[in-house]
């Protein structure tokens, strides 16, 4: 029988810095957040203008958004197989609830773990394609939000400082350009690896290899593994579909943001609605505030990067009142909705939930043989440290 009190140990026992970390982040963002004037929960009187019959439409859109961001990955995976879509759904949606609720971004292991099916998945080919959806992902939103950044017209002049953190507007607008430049260069390092192998390791070997051949072996092994990944780009039936949808997605994120923005009366000085370009960079400062190594729940994280956002095109008032009931409406629906579509399928398939304990990211070394997932599934190869890291390495939200 397993002893659940074992895993929560383990888990406890591998992630304790992790924990103490993202708990010593949130208390500090929730501080600095209330000392600036902003809470978590907002007054009452800042859901005064909120169009109630807004909210549903915008679950709509995070219902269809999560199935887009979940079910594009089928495209990537049958590079190595075809796996059933109820079973990419089952897996993602639990995987996003993993990657949300536990800190620093544990959960991004339990998707290629819970995928994995001897003799037609592995894991490391699975780690590869989620990390090459992840640069993808970092590559896509940094060109909305660099795109919007230089075209979408800000308030004139600019506060000085992101309303409710000690963070100036000048720096928040400089990290969307980071970004892109970090994520162009992630995506031609893997594509470098996977077009010319062999020269990209003989670079890799020369340029760290100087400081310690032992580092340069493991990041070439590292790069050429995670380069599999990109197999889908050689395939036009693959790649089409899934940059398709990897628009829907994040197109849909952008339309729900600007729905649910003006449906909590988020206005500008002359009472003018937002727009959706300023919906689309709202949507790129949320991805590159929650590059933080995120506390569980990005609580607080999350908010600030709604806040940064707003800073730069709405009045402190609009910020401090409607956008606090924007920012915590957003959150909480998003929240909800994560947990419920998991909890859907981890009440309807018990081994979906023994797989889920036995995943790496959640304190187990080595899953049982039971712990398998989906019709056929038995266990296969171990995540390794190097596949972890990898993940964490590449997330972009």
């Amino acid at each position: 029988m397993h002893d659940n009190s074992s895993d929560s140990k383990g888990f406890l026992r591998r992630h304790a810095a992790k924990l103490v970390a993202s708990a010593v982040i949130t208390v500090g963002i929730v501080f600095t957040l209330q000392k600036g004037g902003l809470t978590l929960l907002p007054e009452g009187g800042d859901f005064a203008h909120v169009r109630f019959w807004t909210l549903p439409l915008y679950l709509l859109t995070v219902v269809a958004m999560s199935y887009f961001r979940a079910m594009r990955w089928r495209y990537l995976l049958r590079s190595f197989a075809d796996v059933p879509r109820r079973r990419v759904l089952a897996v993602s949606w639990i995987g996003f609830a993993a990657i949300l609720l536990l800190p620093f971004r544990i959960g991004e292991i339990v998707r290629p773990f819970m995928i994995r099916e001897r003799g037609k998945v592995s894991a490391s080919s699975a780690t590869g394609t989620v990390v090459a959806e992840r640069v993808v992902d970092g590559l896509y939103l940094s060109i909305v939000l660099a795109i919007a950044l230089v075209f979408v017209p800000t308030i004139d002049p600019l506060p000085a400082q992101v309303v409710g953190l000690k963070v100036s507007v000048s720096q928040v607008r400089a990290s969307g350009f980071v970004m892109l430049g970090v994520f162009t260069a992630a995506f031609i390092t893997i594509g470098v690896f996977y077009f010319a192998r062999d020269f990209a390791r003989r670079l890799t070997l020369a340029v760290f290899g100087v400081v310690s051949k032992r580092l340069g072996e493991k990041l070439a092994d590292m790069a050429e593994k995670l380069a599999n990944g990109l197999h889908f780009m050689g395939r036009a039936r693959d790649a089409i579909p899934f940059l398709l949808e990897t628009t829907a997605y994040w197109g849909l994120n952008a339309l729900g943001m600007w729905l649910l923005a003006w449906g909590c009366g988020v206005v500008h000085a002359d009472g003018s609605a937002i727009t959706f370009g300023e919906a689309c960079a709202l949507m790129g400062m949320l991805g590159v505030t929650i590059l933080i190594p995120g506390p569980p729940g990005l609580l607080g994280v999350f908010q600030a990067g709604v806040y940064a956002g707003m800073t730069m095109y709405f009045p402190t008032s609009v910020v401090t009142g409607a956008g606090a009931a924007y920012a915590f409406l957003m959150y909480g629906i998003q929240l909800v909705w994560t947990v419920a579509a998991a909890g859907f399928f981890l009440v309807g398939d018990r081994n979906a939930m023994k797989a889920l304990r036995a995943s790496p990211g959640l304190g187990a070394s080595e899953p049982p043989p039971s712990a398998s997932f989906g019709e056929g599934s038995p266990r296969t190869d171990a995540i390794t440290d190097d596949d972890v890291d990898a993940l964490r390495a590449s997330s972009a939200g």
